[in-house]
């Protein structure tokens, strides 16, 4: 299907959050790069699964059967190497709700929690919201790629610092981490007698050059003190079925994050969203290869843009996700200013200041998109940028 990403889908009447929440400016021609959303269509099986359960029309509490925890063992053994056990698994809305069941289990108000900026926003507001103290363990750029800065890590351990909470894949840096590095973390975190929670929702996509590490794989010795935070909704774009699993080996800390969450109000899944995980990870496996090659395509093509149309503009080497992070500061050192600029030229970018500090001067694009819309918004970008300045930008109301 040589075309099975090339085609453009109207998304328009769907109330899609990135393409109809897409208008800070009063204009319908705005192309949206921001939030991590795809714009291909779910693999076929995962199609069919959902039409085949909406046709049976009766859509109650549903509950979560044996084969769709065999499909998710199945998945993580096969592409990770990664053993689990069916009682490990404990099913959430999402891997926002995970987070934020896990800062209210594992933590109490006032104690410490580490993130490594700049780094997802809802990290950040996880632990503001739940009043625990944040404490910025802030990533390092060195030979032009990111790195832990493990040394200042050291500081951090201090009074009632309970929790640390890493991207793997991290968004929006675009690192895949390596296994030293992971088990560093590990060991130090355990040290300290700190639990990790490990987000990997983008596990899966990672570029053909890098393999994705669970953490609890990288350091079995420190399995028990970790949180994997995992989900099909980044691989196959079904966020808006609301799915995520987390995996919890230690049963003292899976009871208090499933009271945690029974806490929260939440039960059940929705009717749609077992029928589409096990279609996903017992079908998509051959689907998969060729959405990922076609996301490297697409970042091959966006290296050659920028390198020969906006040279003022660098990005960052992409080894996992879809996310490109690109330093403006050349340019502009105000990333607001900047996105401002691409906003009056017709396209919307994600401002890096929103990811923490390190993020000031810098944007986030979202690459997973067809190459002729990408090639339009690139087109728009260069040309916003030989403008310069920006006309005024009306707020949409």
């Amino acid at each position: 299907m040589p075309d099975e990403f090339d085609r453009l889908i109207d998304r328009d009447g769907t109330h899609s959050l990135k393409w109809e929440f897409r208008r800070p400016c009063r204009t319908r021609d705005i192309i949206p790069l921001w939030v991590a959303d795809m714009d291909f269509a779910s693999p076929p099986a995962v199609r069919d699964a959902v039409r085949g359960r909406a046709a049976h029309g009766i859509y109650g509490y549903t509950l979560l059967p044996d084969s769709y925890y065999r499909a998710v063992m199945d998945w993580m053994h096969i592409r990770f190497g990664w053993e689990i056990h069916k009682k490990w698994i404990v099913f959430t809305p999402g891997v926002v709700p995970a987070v934020n069941f896990a800062v209210q289990a594992f933590t109490e108000p006032g104690d410490g929690v580490i993130i490594q900026p700049p780094v997802y926003y809802p990290f950040e507001l996880a632990v503001r919201n739940n009043r625990r103290e944040l404490i910025h363990n802030p990533l390092q750029i060195q030979d032009g790629r990111y790195r832990m800065d493990f040394k200042h890590l050291r500081t951090c351990f201090k009074g009632r610092t309970k929790l640390l909470i890493l991207c793997s894949p991290h968004n929006p840096v675009g690192r895949v981490w390596g296994h030293e590095e992971l088990r560093e973390l590990a060991y130090m975190c355990r040290q300290q007698g700190v639990l990790i929670l490990s987000d990997e929702i983008h596990a899966d996509l990672v570029s053909p050059a890098h393999r994705h590490i669970p953490l609890a794989v990288a350091a079995p010795e420190q399995a028990d003190d970790i949180i994997t935070c995992t989900s099909p909704n980044k691989t196959f774009n079904i966020a808006g079925l609301q799915t995520a699993n987390t995996i919890i080996p230690r049963r003292e800390l899976r009871k208090c994050f499933q009271d945690a969450a029974h806490r929260s109000g939440f039960e059940l899944a929705n009717s749609f969203a077992p029928a589409a995980v096990e279609a996903a990870y017992t079908e998509g496996r051959e689907w998969l290869p060729r959405l990922i090659q076609y996301i490297w395509d697409n970042f091959a093509f966006v290296q050659d843009f920028f390198a020969s149309q906006m040279p003022g503009l660098r990005i960052f080497p992409l080894e996992g996700t879809y996310l490109v992070w690109i330093d403006g500061r050349e340019v502009h050192p105000d990333d607001k200013k900047l996105n401002d600029i691409f906003l009056a030229g017709g396209v919307w970018l994600d401002e890096g200041s929103k990811f923490g500090p390190g993020g000031r001067g810098f944007l986030r694009m979202n690459i997973a998109c067809p190459r002729g819309l990408l090639d339009k918004a690139l087109a728009r970008m260069a040309a916003a940028i030989s403008r310069g300045h920006p006309p005024r930008c009306h707020p949409r109301t």
